[in-house]
């Protein structure tokens, strides 16, 4: 169902709330006053050199909140073990001399999984409360261009703290090639993609193919009809080839040979790798001959690790790179079809400061001030995570993430952190647009509003209220300018006023106390989340 024919006429709101839903999930009073005072240009330079020493709320939230686990597990000697407990999230800081034990055969798969679950409930709390909600916001973004899935391997899921601390978050403001080598070596990555039992003769194509294809490059540079003619690629002779063959994938993937995991495994030449879940490079699993990337030149028996770095250097610097990752940030902050134009000047500026500490945010701020991402609203649809994040900042709801969240967005199509293949969840309006999904989605602020057997967040609508405010009309533009910033045309006030109004006319005081009054608003709020204003950004 094309989404032209469900959220066409939509009137953008206000600059402060269109922009904050685009580089953020969504508005807060802190977040809308930061604006006000600083403009456009001062909050997006603010965002973009987060200190996390003043996120006080955040901070404060991640120290009290607490995760649960439930398991049962029979001992060998036929005794059973019942854990039920709520953990503090202790492990998202955790070394990995803590996290690895986990990934021992006799540890309960709850504990496996577990660590992962604490990287989604911090991850759900950052986003709602955290000030620096541009971070938050590319967090998720390399989050899902580096996809990895938790339930995938036991040695992902136990090791996840670390690849979203030390590889994403660190990196998500900074330098790409920086990034892009710590994405290799790290355990989730290796051992996703397979890079982890990779050897000379033949070595495995999983990470590098996935490196060219979603990683740097991006299958708009695949000139899969050129197969082994690296010659024939236009530019290449120059050392400048415009794109990538699969000759490219296979010499690279012979790069990554000896690139693994100290993870206790056979080294398949008379002993065994230590286990303790570090990267280990074995050289006697390296491919030492000599290699072709890219038109680039490899002289065999170089020294460690630098034949795969070099495939890092060539694929970060190149303008392919630049072109392929910029397009998709921009589709990610801007609208599904951004402009050629906007993809190019943020192209420019990525080439410009390849070498830079600060790549990434350079590049976001050409993309976060252009007028393009101004002028545009409405073109896009919130997937479901960021449908619920800021439906929980819409409200001031009080946000204490679990299972039953978990599931809640398995429904809706959006599990964080299990998408199954590397592509990540697809970020084009049209996957999430169906009957099904529309439905799921609707849903979810129904059951937010009014329902609490998920205790994963609570809302009191009612109090939020300013006790000057007598009349469902007041009342419904009071929660309609809250949520969206402004109250829409037509008659949306006059219908939501009579709903408030049980049928009654929109200017008479609401009638009811206490629990009443709180239903009735509540529904009302629920109306608003499933307005289709609200759904689009």
């Amino acid at each position: 169902m094309p989404n032209s024919l469900i959220f066409n006429r939509i009137n953008p709101p206000p600059l402060d709330y269109l922009m904050l839903n685009k580089l953020g999930f969504g508005p807060s009073e802190w977040a809308l006053e930061r604006f006000k005072t600083l403009g456009l240009k001062g909050y997006v330079e603010e965002q973009l050199k987060p200190d996390d020493a003043a996120d006080d709320i955040l901070n404060k939230k991640l120290k009290e909140c607490s995760y649960p686990i439930e398991y049962e597990q029979f001992n060998v000697d036929g005794s059973k073990k019942i854990v039920k407990e709520n953990r503090y999230y202790d492990l998202i800081n955790a070394p990995l001399e803590r996290l690895w034990p986990l990934n021992q055969n006799s540890v309960n798969y709850q504990e496996k999984i577990y660590p992962a679950k604490q990287v989604f409930g911090a991850t759900i709390i950052r986003a709602v409360y955290s000030k620096w909600q541009l971070r938050e916001l590319l967090v998720d973004f390399w989050h899902n261009h580096f996809n990895v899935s938790v339930n995938i391997d036991d040695r992902v899921a136990v090791t996840f703290p670390i690849y979203d601390r030390e590889v994403i978050r660190k990196n998500a403001l900074g330098n790409f090639r920086t990034m892009l080598e710590g994405v290799a070596k790290s355990v989730a990555m290796q051992c996703y993609l397979d890079n982890a039992s990779s050897k000379a003769s033949p070595a495995n194509e999983n990470y590098a193919r996935e490196l060219f294809e979603l990683h740097t490059l991006g299958a708009e540079h695949y000139l899969n009809h050129l197969y082994n003619r690296w010659r024939e690629v236009p530019g290449a002779i120059e050392g400048k080839p415009t794109g990538y063959i699969d000759e490219d994938v296979y010499e690279a993937a012979r790069a990554f040979t000896g690139w693994t995991i100290s993870d206790g495994a056979d080294d398949w030449k008379g002993g065994k790798f230590a286990n303790t879940g570090e990267f280990h490079y074995f050289e006697q699993w390296h491919d030492n001959y000599q290699k072709r990337v890219l038109g680039v030149e490899f002289n065999p028996n170089q020294p460690p690790m630098s034949d795969g770095k070099k495939v890092l250097d060539i694929l970060s610097s190149h303008p392919g790179t630049a072109k392929y990752i910029c397009r998709k940030l921009c589709t990610r902050i801007i609208s599904d079809k951004p402009s050629e134009e906007i993809i190019e000047l943020a192209a420019r500026e990525w080439m410009l400061s390849v070498n830079k500490p600060d790549q990434i945010a350079r590049v976001v701020s050409i993309i976060a001030l252009s007028e393009e991402c101004r002028l545009t609203w409405g073109d896009k649809i919130k997937r479901p995570l960021e449908l619920a994040i800021s439906s929980f900042r819409a409200v001031n709801a009080d946000v204490t993430p679990n299972d039953n969240l978990l599931w809640v967005l398995l429904q809706m199509g959006q599990q964080p952190f299990a998408w199954p293949t590397p592509t990540g969840y697809p970020d084009q309006s049209t996957y999430w647009i169906n009957a099904e999904m529309l439905l799921r989605r609707w849903n979810f602020p129904i059951n937010l509003m009014n329902y609490y057997w998920h205790n994963y967040a609570k809302a009191d609508a009612s109090s939020q209220v300013p006790d000057q405010l007598k009349t469902c009309k007041e009342v419904t533009a009071f929660w309609l300018k809250k949520i969206l910033g402004y109250i829409p045309e037509g008659d949306t006030l006059q219908n939501l006023s009579v709903y408030l109004a049980d049928g009654g006319k929109p200017e008479r005081e609401m009638y009811g106390k206490g629990n009443l009054r709180n239903e009735k608003i509540s529904w009302l709020v629920s109306a608003i989340l499933l307005l289709p204003d609200f759904q689009v950004r």
